[in-house]
């Protein structure tokens, strides 16, 4: 039977009218950007701006129309898929400069300071649930839900506030957590204005931002690429771009794909349903970035064996389509902020102290690490870590890419290639999110095992500042 779809039937039309509202959400705060002095003077960069301006219009029209301007599930679904996009379009740019000792080390270093910067949150924000709890009967453990929303964004926090609200009895959990992540793109945001206000004020940053820079020293070699598939022959390059970064995103959601296969034939148990199957969705980004060099290293082998003759991918045209892709993300989730659980009035005090305490400890815990594990490169490195644990990934990018538009630095291959250490070295972290909640005394066991874990990480993470000043 053949589904006749009216060309006129608002489906046809609703996607491309929600990601216009956010195009123009954007240029409105370009704009705003370029004329308006105090707004240039705080540096907002233009992507997280328009988010905001986007939030403020969508509450206004609902109070006349009692209608969202814009549909929040299609935003949600941006939010999602243009992290994974955005990375995997990053980790098909080839980059010599990745061989250097300093490059791989930075890649490790970058896994350690995030682990430790999400037990560090754990931590702070289970010591806020667990006294509350004697003080005014908060859930003991909403409080892992803060390395969740500002650790690891909307995703993770709607994942596990969902899992505390209907197996662990969190009533109104889900909320909870969409509220800390959205508090983590506002602390992202004050604190990356913050840094970079003091950075010009200082005399390191001369005020020239992403938005200013103007691509004058681009050369044709740049965007075509020596040994480069032409730009236009039976099939444009951009599009080749395009496809690369496609391809290797589905073969990723065909990994993901088959391991919820197994979970939801019940072949893991229930650790499949409640820790990994909310773990592999959410790291999308991560299984796309994999893909994404494993497919660069076929191109490589492939070209290295002769069977290819040309290099297909471009690290201009990668870079513009991660910079689309992040500029798109950053602008939905703001712009999908849902701030309901301060409605209930049991959250106000949990919520208020763990999201401004989570963004100052963060804030001050970061910047003490990047100028000695990072020297070389403090400021990217504070600006994309910063961002990224009180936001995400992309808001990180889009901080450092108002004092390295180009992503030249070494913190941007860090945000690529610092994941498999995240990964291996944050899963006995994963593995509590289900053991804290089960009752107060293991939610206090938590605070304890969190504790010695992040001890370690700050040994490895500062190795080199210790075993230094020991010789000495």
């Amino acid at each position: 039977m053949t589904t006749n779809i009216n060309l006129w039937d608002s489906g046809v039309w609703s996607f491309v009218i929600t990601v216009t509202i956010l195009l123009v959400g954007m240029i409105v705060a370009n704009i705003l950007r370029n004329t308006v002095k105090i707004i240039r003077r705080f540096m907002i960069p233009s992507s997280v701006l328009g988010g905001f301006i986007l939030l403020f219009a969508n509450f206004i029209w609902k109070q006349f129309a009692h209608t969202p301007m814009y549909s929040i599930s299609t935003l949600e679904i941006l939010t999602y898929h243009g992290l994974g996009l955005g990375f995997v379009a990053m980790s098909l740019r080839t980059n010599e400069q990745n061989q250097s000792r300093e490059k791989r080390r930075g890649g490790f270093d970058t896994g350690t300071t995030v682990v430790a910067t999400y037990l560090m949150q754990g931590i702070l924000g289970l010591i806020i649930s667990v006294g509350l709890y004697y003080a005014m009967d908060c859930f003991f453990a909403s409080g892992l839900i803060l390395p969740m929303g500002y650790g690891q964004g909307p995703g993770q926090a709607f994942n596990w506030g969902s899992v505390y609200e209907n197996t662990f009895g969190f009533v109104h959990g889900t909320s909870f957590g969409l509220t800390v992540a959205a508090m983590g793109f506002v602390a992202s945001s004050i604190g990356g204005i913050i840094y970079l206000n003091i950075l010009r004020k200082r005399g390191l940053f001369s005020g020239k931002t992403g938005d200013d820079v103007i691509d004058d020293d681009l050369t044709a070699e740049q965007i075509t690429g020596k040994g480069e598939i032409p730009l236009s022959e039976s099939i444009d390059k951009f599009t080749v771009q395009f496809a690369l970064v496609f391809i290797a995103y589905m073969l990723a959601f065909l990994l993901m794909w088959g391991v919820n296969c197994l979970i939801e034939a019940g072949y893991l148990g229930e650790f499949g349903h409640k820790t990994i199957q909310p773990l592999i969705w959410g790291f999308n980004f991560l299984f796309g970035t994999i893909f994404a060099l494993l497919l660069k290293g076929l191109f490589k082998f492939l070209k290295k064996k002769n069977i290819m003759r040309r290099e297909y991918t471009n690290n201009f045209m990668q870079n513009r389509i991660a910079g689309f892709m992040f500029d798109m993300m950053v602008v939905a989730s703001i712009a999908a902020i849902d701030l309901s659980a301060f409605t209930v009035k049991e959250f106000v005090v949990p919520l208020s102290i763990m999201c401004v305490l989570g963004g100052v400890i963060t804030y001050i815990y970061l910047d003490y690490l990047c100028k000695r594990v990072f020297p070389e490169y403090r400021h990217e490195a504070f600006l994309s870590l910063y961002g990224m644990l009180t936001g995400t990934a992309s808001t990180g990018v889009i901080l450092m890419r108002e004092i390295d538009p180009k992503f030249e630095s070494v913190a941007s291959s860090n945000l690529v290639y610092h994941q498999p250490w995240a990964i291996a070295f944050g899963f006995p972290m994963l593995l509590l999110l289900s053991f804290a909640p089960q009752n107060v005394t293991k939610s206090i066991i938590t605070i304890v095992v969190l504790t010695v874990l992040f001890i370690a990480m700050n040994i490895i993470t500062f190795r080199r500042q210790i075993f230094k000043s020991k010789k000495k």
